[in-house]
């Protein structure tokens, strides 16, 4: 309720309109600046083209950049489906997680209704023991190495 009343009490007093002002002035002058950082990397760029045209010749210059670019997109690249990978691996694991506990609330929640209920507390620690013990079965099960062909052995 004192977050509302703060929320309230800011937009009445003009703050919010003056924080956005704000905002967007910063946001208009982040862009304006990169604009200006763009041109002048273009400029650079430039500048070691002409560079290296007089010192190599304009053909050579123009296939070392045209491959100098294409190695650079080819790294983005790269860097980028590997950090996906890790990051979708580390969203699987969170989410695993949010699901077990999601588990672990919902059977707490029951577990009052149950032990009221006809079967008992019999009805539930049957499903609890079962879970427990897949648990711990996957997590002392060790992955299989793959099978190798004898054949292959050679």
């Amino acid at each position: 309720m004192g977050a509302l009343v703060s929320l309230i009490s800011a937009l009445a007093s003009g703050e919010a309109m003056a924080a956005l002002h704000r905002a967007r002035t910063t946001a208009i002058l982040y862009g304006l600046a990169a604009v200006f950082a763009l041109c002048g990397v273009g400029f650079l760029i430039g500048a070691a083209y002409i560079w290296l045209a007089a010192r190599y010749g304009p053909v050579a210059s123009s296939l070392g950049f045209g491959i100098g670019f294409l190695v650079l997109a080819g790294l983005i690249l790269l860097i980028h489906k590997l950090t996906t990978s890790m990051r979708n691996r580390r969203r699987a694991r969170r989410r695993q997680a949010d699901m077990t506990a999601l588990g672990v609330t919902a059977a707490l929640a029951l577990l009052p209704a149950l032990a009221k209920s006809k079967g008992g507390l019999g009805a539930a620690i049957a499903p609890a023991l079962a879970v427990v013990a897949y648990a711990i079965y996957r997590e002392n099960a060790k992955p299989t190495p793959p099978k190798q062909d004898p054949q292959d052995m050679s």
